[in-house]
């Protein structure tokens, strides 16, 4: 899957998402969006604000909610990643047992 940085002004952002300025400078604010080095705009993942627009919007979750949900959902991923990670040692692990291939070390 292919991830999408975008850098976008406050006023871009408030027409493509439907979040107004103060919204966004509010999930700044919360460490929900990054602040780019170019003055009065944004950069993330569009996918990323695209999903605080819609919790926000769509559900009327106030930004509160919106910043539990996103720290369980980066813990949801981080958890995925050690999940793939492990499942691919005993894989391998389960190979070398049973001499049918090479350990290759993957040290992340």
């Amino acid at each position: 899957m292919e991830t999408h940085f975008i850098t976008i002004t406050l006023h871009e952002c408030s027409a493509r998402y439907g979040l107004s300025e103060a919204d966004v400078r509010e999930f700044v604010d919360l460490g929900l969006l990054d602040e780019s080095t170019t003055p009065g705009a944004i950069q993330g993942e569009a996918d990323h604000v695209a999903r605080l627009a819609r919790l926000h919007h769509d559900l009327g979750m106030s930004k509160e909610a919106i910043d539990i949900i996103v720290a369980m959902r980066r813990r949801l991923v981080a958890l995925q990643e050690a999940l793939a990670q492990q499942t691919a040692r005993t894989t391998q692990l389960e190979r070398f047992l049973r001499g049918s291939g090479p350990v290759i070390d993957t040290d992340l």
